[in-house]
């Protein structure tokens, strides 16, 4: 169920021996693709590195095998966390970290975050992957505006901003005015302009 503020969130437990260990955030994503097509159950997935796995409290482990023997240990803590689901152009993709369909200079761009991070950016300081939202940002931006937000973006200190229409929502459809390469999970998905977003609450069980 979806997170109460000032609620506890996360719970002890050892990974799964059937989990699938993951080291990014688009090695998540397509083990989480490959189920869905296979009509399999969602896999537990244990995190060891990725922006959603630094959301949750994560550090890069030491090594691989010194990571794996953590999360099977009884030091791993499981939580349950929201699955993206976009529809590019009507073409379904998930994703379990954000979702990014922009320009080259970022003066026009769509962002849909579960994490709060986008690689060294805070990108979106109040984004929970457990409470049932996506935190969406529809940004027009003039040139002379980029720097200024982009020195913010380290410390989440980006917004408010009018160039930034910010949204938590569990559902938007929106029309970019012109096709933007996109990216899901830190990976080009292709380019689009209308995208159909949504939040599927709970959907993932993740080990960190």
């Amino acid at each position: 169920m979806p997170i109460v503020k000032g609620g506890p969130y996360g719970a002890p437990g050892p990974f799964p021996t059937d989990g699938v260990v993951v080291r990014s955030d688009a090695e998540a994503r397509r083990a989480v693709e490959a189920a869905r097509r296979e009509r399999r159950p969602l896999p537990v997935l244990g995190l060891l590195g990725g922006d959603l796995h630094r959301t949750l409290g994560g550090t890069p482990p030491p090594g691989s095998a010194g990571g794996e023997d953590r999360l099977r240990s009884d030091g791993g803590v499981t939580f349950a966390v929201d699955l993206g689901e976009v529809l590019v152009d009507g073409r379904l993709h998930l994703f379990v970290a954000h979702l990014v369909a922009r320009s080259r200079l970022w003066t026009r761009a769509f962002v849909a975050m579960n994490a709060q991070w986008l690689g060294p950016w805070n990108l979106g300081p109040r984004a929970h992957p457990g409470d049932g939202l996506l935190d969406t940002y529809d940004v027009h931006l003039r040139v002379s505006q980029l720097l200024a937000v982009r020195a913010r973006l380290h410390h989440g200190a980006h917004l408010p901003h009018p160039g930034i229409k910010e949204q938590r929502t569990g559902a938007i459809q929106i029309d970019l005015d012109g096709p933007l390469g996109v990216r899901v999970d830190g990976e080009a998905v292709g380019r689009g302009r209308r995208l159909a977003v949504r939040v599927e609450a709970d959907a993932l069980t993740v080990v960190v």
